[in-house]
């Protein structure tokens, strides 16, 4: 029997996803006519959060190295390694699923499966990406303010850049990706009692921890000589070298 707190939070996710769907569709006209007004004025676009910010740099699409460079860090680097920790933990003292138990058995149980859906989801992502000839990686805001950047962090979280000017549309692969990592465990490794609609759930909370990765690159990004560069926490979105673009 599933708990009612197991419901209420699949309806708060839910919600909030409704609403991040909503802005996103409703922003895509508003920021392609940014792009469009910047490309004929000559103003800057964003830039990726693995380089330091260079508003007067332009679009410049990643190449397929930078590309997998970022899929190994994105699927198998210290970011998700950490939430899947943080993810385990969770589970681990709500004792769900029940069936895998406490202990050091227990908590392994969870780290690989909260680390299994991280690394399906990207690998989807990226994937899905590829042949939707889109460039999903997350390039920081050129704006200034708490609140337009955190809805730029919000925002890129269901919209990918595509052509070689990099106009902002909604992106499939985005959205896609969060459920079929949820849907991958669930009929995968999950005890059969979980479901649909339990894979469901769980992708909302998948895709809140995608917009919360992208908030912690667009602010707690410090420059090339900052101490998450160093640790190489941002090459997990990085695009290429500003010092290549002529």
């Amino acid at each position: 029997m599933r708990h009612d707190h197991n419901e209420n939070g699949a309806g708060f996710a839910g919600g909030l996803l409704s609403l991040l769907v909503i802005a996103s569709l409703g922003a895509l006209p508003a920021l392609a006519s940014a792009d469009s007004s910047a490309d004929s004025v000559g103003s800057p676009t964003a830039v990726a959060a693995a380089t330091p910010a260079q508003p007067e740099l332009p679009y410049t699409r990643p190449t397929e190295t930078t590309k997998l460079h970022n899929y190994f860090f994105d699927a198998f680097g210290p970011y998700p390694a950490t939430g899947a920790a943080i993810a385990a933990g969770v589970s681990q003292i709500s004792n769900s699923p029940p069936e895998w138990g406490q202990g050091a058995k227990g908590f392994g149980r969870r780290f690989g499966s909260s680390y299994g859906i991280a690394a399906t989801s990207i690998s989807t992502r990226y994937a899905l990406a590829k042949a939707f000839r889109e460039d999903t990686l997350y390039y920081r805001c050129d704006c200034t303010g708490v609140f337009p950047r955190l809805g730029h962090a919000v925002l890129s979280t269901l919209t990918s850049r595509r052509g070689l000017e990099g106009r902002t549309v909604f992106s499939l692969p985005a959205l896609v990706a969060p459920y079929a990592g949820t849907m991958t465990a669930i009929y995968g490794w999950y005890p059969n009692r979980f479901g649909a609609k339990d894979a469901f759930r769980m992708g909302n909370y998948n895709l809140l921890f995608a917009v919360a990765g992208n908030i912690s690159l667009e602010f707690f990004y410090g420059g090339p000589h900052s101490l998450l560069h160093r640790m190489h926490l941002n090459n997990g979105h990085g695009a290429p070298d500003p010092g290549s673009v002529r």
